[in-house]
């Protein structure tokens, strides 16, 4: 009896021993070498994973800045200082980059867009999405349950009075998480110099679209003609913008613009319409039905 437990003891520490000579050797040819650098780079960076700056995560895009794959402007949510301390300690230029911000294609909130139906349920756009579009009478139109300002980690996103998002530019970092989460696919990034924009993507044209949102595109094309180099086209009843075609006087577009669906987003006033555009004065929600 004893002597089979010494057996078994020997067989075990044999064992052990083969084990961790393996191990070992594996170790030594095996081994990765990381470059001490990234851990320094990555924590310069301001943790918050967004992706903004097209890789996944901070780590990830810290790996990217040193092997020379990726420039330091690239990050949007970083202060321009920090920026510039990440392209001294690797010897880099901190580099350029457009800046970008989400615009939303709806103005229709409950004082000018109708509410067929109400919606009894999680209060989430989403889940309203789910139950025959959300009850409103646009289809394409926002449901204003604030997803978006609630997936929004920069705080860049805000309901207004009449439960339509509000994007502050000087927040946004373009990291895209209001464009993955809208179920209704109307939140798009775009360099925040091009400020001509179609709020609007309905697609039904005339009466039919403003007998759901007053302030819906008609497709009546008047901006299609007025918008220099052919920058704006009408397709499936929408007005659409060309921006590889921008041109510095393209703001004409706005003032024949019956409903004033497509603006001009100045930075310190907002949206724009333009001098034809009906006027909106009534602020409290239209009745359902």
């Amino acid at each position: 009896m004893l002597g089979n437990l010494l057996i078994a003891a020997l067989i075990m520490a044999g064992l052990g021993i083969t084990l961790s000579v393996v191990l070992a050797i594996a170790n030594k040819n095996l081994f990765v070498f990381e470059d001490p650098r990234i851990d320094e780079v990555e924590a310069m960076l301001p943790a918050t994973n967004c992706g903004a700056c097209g890789h996944a995560g901070c780590r990830a895009f810290a790996e990217a800045l040193v092997e020379g794959k990726a420039s330091p402007a690239q990050c949007t949510v970083n202060s321009p200082e920090m920026l510039e301390s990440i392209a001294a300690y690797l010897g880099v230029e901190a580099g350029t980059r457009e800046r970008r911000v989400a615009r939303l294609a709806c103005a229709g909130g409950n004082n000018v867009a109708r509410q067929m139906a109400s919606y009894y349920g999680p209060e989430t756009c989403r889940s309203a999405a789910l139950v025959a579009g959300g009850g409103k009478g646009c289809v394409w139109g926002c449901l204003g349950y604030g997803d978006c300002m609630r997936a929004c980690e920069f705080a860049a996103i805000t309901m207004n009075e009449n439960d339509l998002p509000v994007v502050d530019e000087a927040r946004c970092t373009a990291c895209g998480a209001c464009v993955d989460e809208c179920p209704k696919d109307l939140f798009t990034l775009l360099p925040v110099d091009q400020r001509l924009w179609v709020a609007c993507k309905n697609e039904l044209a005339g009466d039919e679209a403003e007998a759901d949102c007053l302030v819906a595109c008609t497709a009546c094309g008047r901006c299609a003609m007025d918008a220099p180099n052919n920058m704006i086209s009408i397709v499936n009843n929408l007005a659409r913008v060309d921006y590889s075609r921008w041109q510095p006087d393209c703001r004409v577009a706005i003032e024949r613009c019956p409903t004033g669906a497509i603006v001009w987003l100045d930075k310190d006033l907002g949206p724009i319409k333009g001098i034809q555009a009906r006027r909106i004065t009534r602020r409290s929600p239209l009745p359902i039905g």
